[in-house]
C-alpha cells in the first residue's frame, strides 16, 4: 500500500504575477493536465522524492493592495495590477483569503504617480502578527514575492519566520539566505532555507551564463557584455527608482561573473532591467550582446533577444524549490541549501557552474547530499 505524503504547507507573501503563475502551475500540473497531453511540459522535476505538485498546499496569503487583502485567494490572483497570461481555466477555491502584510518599503514613492491599473493602491488596514498566523496555519515554507528593494520588508517576513519555525523561499534580490548573518540565524533555529533571486527557468540569466560558458569552452576571451530587459509589469515600473535596483543589479552582474574564468571589469559589464513599457504587460524582452576574441585575437561579436512570459518563468524553479524544502525538513537539515540555492536562485550563497549545480540538486534528491 502507497502512503500519500502530507501535503506541503506553503504561505506567499505577495499575491502578484509571481504568485498567480504559480498557483495556476500547482492546479494544471496537479490534475495531470500537463502530463497527459504533452509530457509534463514546463516541469524540470515531476517529482521530487515523493512529492509531487499536487502535494503542495497554500495555507496563507499576505499583501498589502486594497484589491486583494480581504479577497479569497483565487479572487486576488487575477485582481489588478496582476496582468500575467492564465492559462488555468480557472482558479479552485482555496479556502483562504489574503491578509494585510506590512507595508514598509514596499511600495516605491514613485509608483504613485501612475494610474491604479499599473501599480499598487495600498489597503487601509492593520498589519497581521505574521508568526501568529503562521504558526496559525502550521505553514512550513513562506514565499516571498515582494517588489525589488523591499529591504525592510522581506527581513521583516524572514524574522517572523524564525519566531514560527518556518523556511523561508526567497524569490526577489534582498539577501537572506546568502546574507552570512541572516543564515546563521536560520542554522540556529535548524530551519532550512532557499535564496535569493529566484532564475527565469529558460531566461535571461541562464541564457547569459550559458553563452559565456560557451566563449570560455571553445577557447575565446570575452571583453564586454550587456544585458538589457524591458517589460510591462509591476516589477518593471517599480524598478524604475535607482535607489531600489543596487540589489537587483548586483544578483544578476553576479550571476554571470560568477561563471567567468577571470572577472570583467565594472565598465566592461552592464546587466540590468532597463525600461518599463506598460503594453508588454508580462511579456519580458532581453536583449544581450557579447564581444569577444578568438583565434588570432579576432573579433566574435554575438547579439540575441529573448522573449519570455515573465512570471510563469521562474514558476518552475520555484515548484522545485518548494519540494526540495520539503524534503529539507524532512531530513532535518538547516541553513541554506547550497544546491538548491545555486540551481534555482541567481544569488545564491555558494554560486557554481549550471552543471555542477544540477548534478548536486539532483544527489540531493536522491537523498546521497545533504548540500
Amino acid at each position: 500500500m502507497v502512503t500519500q505524503p502530507r501535503p506541503i504547507r506553503i504561505a506567499i507573501a505577495g499575491i502578484g504575477n509571481c504568485a498567480s503563475a504559480l498557483l495556476q502551475g500547482l492546479q494544471h500540473y496537479g490534475k495531470g493536465q500537463g502530463g497527459r497531453r504533452n509530457g509534463a511540459v514546463g516541469l524540470l522535476h515531476p517529482q521530487v522524492g515523493p512529492y509531487a505538485p499536487s502535494d503542495i498546499a497554500v495555507v496563507a496569503a499576505f499583501d498589502i493592495d486594497a484589491r486583494k487583502v480581504g479577497k479569497p485567494l483565487e479572487v486576488a490572483c487575477t485582481a489588478p495590477p496582476n496582468c500575467t497570461t492564465q492559462f488555468l481555466a480557472r482558479f479552485p477555491r482555496f479556502g483562504v483569503r489574503v491578509q494585510m502584510g506590512p507595508v514598509l518599503d514596499g511600495v516605491a514613492p514613485h509608483m504613485r504617480r501612475y494610474p491604479p491599473s499599473q501599480t499598487f493602491v495600498v489597503a487601509r488596514a492593520r498589519p497581521v502578527d505574521i508568526a501568529e498566523v503562521l504558526r496559525a496555519r502550521r505553514a512550513e515554507i513562506l514565499l516571498t514575492y515582494l517588489p525589488v528593494g523591499s529591504q525592510r520588508a522581506t527581513e521583516a517576513y524572514a524574522k517572523a519566520c524564525l519566531e514560527a519555525g518556518v523556511s523561508v523561499l526567497n524569490c526577489i534580490p534582498v539577501f537572506i539566505a546568502s546574507n552570512p548573518r541572516w543564515a546563521a540565524r536560520f542554522a540556529e533555529r535548524n530551519i532550512p532555507l532557499v535564496g535569493d533571486d529566484v532564475k527565469g527557468q529558460v531566461g535571461a540569466t541562464i541564457l547569459h551564463r550559458a553563452l559565456v560558458r560557451l566563449f570560455m569552452e571553445r577557447g575565446a576571451a570575452i571583453d564586454r557584455t550587456y544585458q538589457l530587459n524591458v517589460g510591462g509589469n509591476t516589477d518593471f515600473l517599480n524598478m524604475l527608482n535607482q535607489d531600489r535596483l543596487k540589489m537587483k543589479k548586483i544578483s544578476k552582474t553576479e550571476a554571470v561573473q560568477s561563471v567567468l574564468r577571470t572577472r570583467l571589469h565594472n565598465g566592461a559589464i552592464h546587466i540590468g532591467p532597463s525600461d518599463y513599457v506598460p503594453w508588454q504587460r508580462d511579456r519580458k524582452v532581453c536583449f544581450l550582446r557579447i564581444e569577444g576574441r578568438g583565434f588570432g585575437g579576432c573579433p566574435i561579436e554575438f547579439e540575441g533577444r529573448l522573449s519570455v512570459e515573465d512570471s510563469p518563468n521562474s514558476a518552475g524553479m520555484t515548484i522545485d524549490a518548494i519540494r526540495c524544502l520539503r524534503l529539507a525538513r524532512d531530513r532535518r537539515l538547516r541553513g541554506p541549501l547550497r544546491s538548491v540555492s545555486a540551481w534555482t536562485m541567481k544569488h545564491p550563497p555558494e554560486p557554481m557552474p549550471d552543471e555542477q549545480a544540477r548534478q548536486l540538486l539532483e544527489a540531493f534528491i536522491r537523498g546521497t547530499s545533504d548540500r
